[in-house]
């Protein structure tokens, strides 16, 4: 025993500070790698290749070359195989690595009175049961899904929100995205989510609210044509049964929560809203 201590001894003096710095970042990222994938239908697909790789070791050492063979070209070909199948979620990981909140501006009292159109023009669309659905463009930008629409770069007031989404015009259907107090674009196409853990009543505009919340960080506000119920979706999740009041306080929450210096709102935010709508 007094050996081993010895040795071990000997061993952590030939390591330097770096060393344990070199290992953190290591840890830190294989950490950060494990969490993204266990958020996405990768996770089951890595423990198939890892059983794959088990067997191929085990093969190597029973010298059965045949199945070594085999096994050794079908995980070369699986790992090109997994970039293009699962490129929508590689995307999504990588766009939240790039998230960041050190460029945030401060909310100004445009911010404020725009937010108050928004909701004010989300009343009146509830109360005539107008279907809707605006995106709230956040720190991760949204130039993609603008350039599916028709670009507007307005002022956002309530008169034109509403009339962007009178039935039978030509910008009705589709997303309007709100980006740098502006509305930049109407009728852009959004990602539906893949997820079916979500209730039967969410049609095609509030599945395309979670999709594009999956994908960025956008405040998504849905409000239904069949009930005229005012939904919002963010981080994946939704949350129905919205009022007006409710809503506003909400986005200004959220919103505020974006400044650095109220990343403890922001967490205590995140985890009420994390809660999704189930099935029945």
């Amino acid at each position: 025993m007094g050996d081993f201590f010895y040795v071990l001894f000997n061993n952590l003096k030939i390591l330097r500070i770096r060393d344990f710095i070199d290992v953190a970042i290591v840890a830190y990222v294989i950490y950060k790698g494990i969490k993204l994938i266990k958020e996405t239908r990768a996770s089951k697909l890595i423990k198939g290749i890892l059983l794959l790789v088990t067997f191929m070791y085990i093969s190597n050492v029973l010298q059965l070359n045949a199945v070594n063979f085999i096994l050794e070209n079908t995980i070369q070909i699986g790992l090109i195989a997994i970039l293009i199948v699962f490129q929508p979620e590689l995307r999504r990981a990588l766009e939240k690595v790039g998230t960041t909140s050190f460029l945030k501006l401060i909310k100004t009292t445009e911010e404020e009175n725009d937010i108050g159109a928004v909701c004010s023009a989300v009343a009146k669309l509830a109360k005539s049961k107008t279907g809707a659905l605006i995106i709230i463009e956040r720190s991760t930008k949204l130039g993609d899904i603008m350039a599916s629409g028709t670009p507007i770069d307005s002022q956002i007031t309530e008169a034109l929100l509403v009339n962007l989404f009178v039935p039978n015009t030509p910008l009705h259907d589709g997303a309007v995205v709100i980006g740098d107090n502006r509305i930049k674009a109407a009728a852009c196409f959004l990602p539906l989510t893949e997820k079916n853990s979500f209730s039967k009543e969410l049609g095609t505009r509030h599945r395309a609210a979670i999709g594009v919340s999956e994908v960025a960080d956008c405040i998504s506000i849905v409000v239904s044509e069949e009930t005229g119920t005012i939904s919002m979706a963010m981080n994946g999740s939704i949350r129905r049964d919205y009022t007006p009041t409710t809503l506003k306080r909400e986005i200004n929450e959220i919103l505020e929560s974006d400044k650095p210096s109220d990343n403890l709102k922001k967490i205590k935010k995140e985890n009420i809203f994390g809660r999704s709508v189930k099935k029945k």
